[in-house]
């Protein structure tokens, strides 16, 4: 065997580089029960474009995290990704617990209201969850999670013109296994996880199963002062089914049902500065502690099925189809001045229903090409109805929907034009509709009954975007452990409609917005050194950003003279984003790895015009630190009994950084550090302990915040969680 199929069998990744996480260790059961270590580090597979391949042989910025990884770093959503990915911000939006707000390379959107697409695609086993609520998914019973930085048009649905994070489940096993856990930490935390699964009817029935269930709950953060009721609390239920029919190797039909339930509290936010209309309130001095007057309710339940057909006709080629069908429900309510007075009282309800189809074809003859072509079709209804007291005297409601009809064809093909370098080509095209269906109204008391005959929208509209994205790519094999790329691409993210739209104070709100597009240039290399034991990969980026679109809380003068709240949404104009990023791995011994990212980020406006101004100058991107990074340290050693016991330091850093639009210096949040810690004891075989600390140094850190001081005297931020430690059992079988 030479060292290219080695690399092959046993090369990296530890995540890839991501490498910002520890990387496991590779085959770690059995080099336990052999009392030994790893001396080089191992290779996961991932499925960045849509055929298995060693990570470090992928020409695409990609992060990794095996199950392994996923439980030395302690993540436990998506959300604590955050420092491990290069060039990822990713937090809960706003006043809630599971409803995402996701940027990458500067590229997102923070707006979580219908009719405001993501930048970022986020994948449950191959189906897009189209809204963010619900979509900071919990982390339980998972096989991998990648992350894709960068345009992923090519292959990926909609709205990955910033990149795509893909959570992909644990497969159906062969034989009967499962798993059971229990967390208790501070905060009276208490978690449980268990999954089972297996073949159903015997082994040679051709039937699997595999059904995953978590309970999540923990006492608040803060409490309101006003109720005596907790807030930042957790609650939250999960379920995942998956069945499985296989009829030899080359057919097979699977089913999967998920869902999640969150009833968790509202989100504390801490009031920045006085508001003047209530002087009787001044701010807390506790970053959760809140004094609302709105109920403690903010529940989204999300719900999903897919049935994915796979059949290989030959050994050339795969075809696949995946048809799917989600669906969600939100109420939450929006106390933003934070006080039990009627200055700006929101409640908020939101739902989404989906259904997507997708059938790709993969081709692999074992020559020089090999690709994936596939047709995607995407039909989905957002809407939802936002009730909004000021004041006790203003009266507002927003409600609508947005159907979107989305058809889209690609293809990605890969060409070894000599035994070392590679030519991989592919296009997407887009044709997608979006109607929608917006009536804003004024009603004269609390209870939205008696319309007060101001009518702010009432409009049916549909507009359309057609869109080419293409990529194209080059790498080369310079030597058996290192590999350099460069690529092209373009992302696109489609425009639409502001459901906030004020036509009668502001005709152009009714106007469509247009569509967003992302020219990347891409660098990168993939490095294997000292045997295995050392990777370092790179990536350096260009970006052209153009019609940027965002969501401004601003305000207009009415007939009265009076500031008025007017939920904004725009298109920016351009930007020049360029970055760096550094992925490392190192295994000195076979006791140590040290493993993190570096990132460095320059995203500036080319041009932002103003009521027909370029601001340009003035304005920051938001959700785009400069620099970021993290370092884990990990000492690992094998046991007599055949377990082993491993212990973690990590630290991750993230500089300043502006969460809103408004850039409000309140708001913005200055440079940061993060300090992390874990011990597990695999006993034996079946049983482990895990003792994990995060934020130990209980760092003060804003995500995001609202900014509407002069129509409603609002200034307030939503933090990060404090210290949190936790302890816990677990038992495979």
């Amino acid at each position: 065997m030479n060292r290219v199929q080695i690399r092959h069998t046993s090369l990296s990744l530890a995540i890839a580089l991501g490498l910002s996480a520890p990387v496991a260790f590779a085959q770690d059961a059995e080099r336990a029960e052999a009392g030994r270590q790893a001396t080089t580090l191992d290779a996961i597979k991932v499925t960045a474009r849509k055929r298995e391949e060693t990570i470090q042989d992928v020409p695409v910025a990609v992060t990794a995290f095996t199950p392994e990884m996923i439980d030395k770093l302690n993540v436990e959503d998506i959300g604590d990704l955050d420092a491990q990915v290069p060039n990822l911000t990713i937090y809960a939006a706003r006043g809630s617990t599971s409803t995402v707000t996701a940027y990458i390379r500067g590229v997102g959107q923070a707006d979580p209201l219908w009719g405001v697409d993501p930048g970022v695609g986020i994948y449950l086993d191959d189906v897009y969850i189209a809204r963010p609520q619900g979509a900071l998914l919990d982390v339980f019973d998972v096989g991998r999670i990648e992350v894709l930085r960068g345009p992923q048009g090519t292959l990926y649905g909609k709205n990955t013109i910033g990149g795509a994070i893909k959570y992909i489940s644990r497969g159906l096993p062969r034989d009967f296994e499962g798993f059971g856990s229990v967390t208790v930490g501070n905060y009276n935390r208490l978690d449980a996880k268990a999954a089972i699964g297996g073949p159903i009817g015997g082994e040679d029935s051709g039937l699997r199963g595999r059904i995953a269930v978590a309970s999540l709950n923990r006492d608040g953060y803060g409490e309101n002062l006003f109720t005596d009721q907790p807030v930042s609390d957790k609650e939250i239920n999960a379920l995942r089914l998956n069945l499985g029919a296989y009829a030899g190797d080359d057919f097979d039909i699977q089913f999967a049902l998920d869902w999640m339930d969150d009833q968790s509290g509202v989100r504390g936010a801490k009031m920045l500065a006085p508001n003047r209309f209530t002087p009787t309130y001044p701010p807390l001095d506790d970053r959760y502690d809140v004094r609302n007057g709105m109920p403690n309710v903010n529940d989204t339940t999300m719900k999903g099925g897919s049935a994915t057909v796979n059949w290989r006709p030959n050994e050339d080629w795969a075809l696949k189809y995946v048809i799917a069908r989600r669906e969600s429900d939100t109420e939450t309510n929006i106390d933003f001045d934070t006080t039990p007075a009627k200055i700006a009282d929101v409640k908020a309800f939101y739902s989404d229903s989906q259904v997507s189809n997708e059938l790709q074809a993969n081709f692999d003859g074992g020559g020089r090409a090999r690709g994936v072509m596939g047709l995607y079709y995407f039909n989905g209804d957002a809407g939802g109805r936002v009730l909004n007291n000021f004041f006790g005297l203003v009266f507002g409601d927003t409600q609508g929907v947005v159907n979107t009809k989305s058809f889209a064809v690609y293809a990605d093909w890969t060409f070894d034009l000599t035994s070392r370098l590679k030519l991989d080509v592919g296009a997407r095209y887009t044709d997608e509709e979006k109607h929608a269906v917006a009536y804003n109204i004024g009603y004269t008391d609390a209870t939205f009954t008696r319309p007060n005959g101001v009518v702010a929208a009432n409009f049916d509209k549909t507009v359309s975007f057609e869109n080419v994205s293409p990529k194209v790519s080059l790498d080369y094999q310079v030597t058996p452990d290192i590999m350099v790329y460069a690529s092209a691409s373009r992302g696109f993210k489609s425009g639409g409609y502001n459901i906030r739209a004020n036509t009668t104070a502001v005709p152009r709100s009714g106007e469509p917005f247009d569509d967003e597009v992302v020219d990347s240039y891409e660098i990168g290399s993939k490095m294997a050194f000292l045997d295995q034991t050392l990777f370092l990969n790179l990536a350096a980026f260009h970006n052209q950003y153009k019609d940027i679109q965002l969501s401004v809380f601003t305000q207009y003068v009415d007939a009265n003279g009076n500031p008025q709240f007017f939920g904004d949404f725009t298109n920016a104009g351009k930007g020049t984003v360029n970055g760096l990023e550094v992925e490392y791995q190192w295994l000195p011994t076979a006791n140590w790895l040290v493993s993190g990212n570096l990132a460095w980020l320059d995203a500036e406006y080319d041009e932002f015009l103003s009521r027909g101004v370029d601001i340009s100058d003035s304005q920051r991107f938001t959700n785009a630190p400069e620099f970021s990074g993290a370092v884990n340290v990990e000492w690992r050693t094998g046991l007599s009994n055949g377990g082993n016991l491993s212990a973690r330091v990590g630290y991750s850093y993230q500089s300043e950084v502006w969460p809103t639009t408004d850039l409000s210096p309140l708001i913005r949040q200055g440079a940061y550090g993060l300090l992390n810690a874990g011990v597990i004891w695999k006993v034996n075989d079946a049983w482990s302990l895990s003792l994990q600390g995060s934020n130990l140094t209980d760092e003060e850190y804003r995500t995001t915040g609202y900014n509407l001081q002069t129509a409603l005297g609002v200034h307030t931020g939503f933090y990060g969680p404090p210290r949190e430690y936790s302890l816990t059992a677990r038992y495979d079988f």
